[in-house]
């Protein structure tokens, strides 16, 4: 869901390869010519919700694959 935009910045994540980062708990909008702080806070909140369902998302693929390697294990 989140990636490291580089190494020295580990508390500046980008949200699923979009222009989005969340650092320090604050959005913002980046691109080649600069950043800006998002602070409209219905689209601040959609982030929030999108980046809880991509959470979501990547544990329960955890989860499942965790389970397939489990059954390969016990072969089933």
């Amino acid at each position: 869901m989140f990636e490291r935009t580089s190494p020295g910045a580990p508390r500046s994540e980008r949200l699923a390869g979009s222009p989005v980062v969340r650092r320090g708990g604050q959005w913002w909008l980046v691109t080649g010519a600069g950043s800006i702080l998002a602070t409209d806070p219905t689209f601040t909140g959609e982030l929030d919700r999108f980046a809880s369902a991509m959470a979501a998302a990547d544990r329960e693929i955890a989860r499942i694959r965790s389970e397939r390697t489990t059954a390969r294990a016990n072969g089933q």
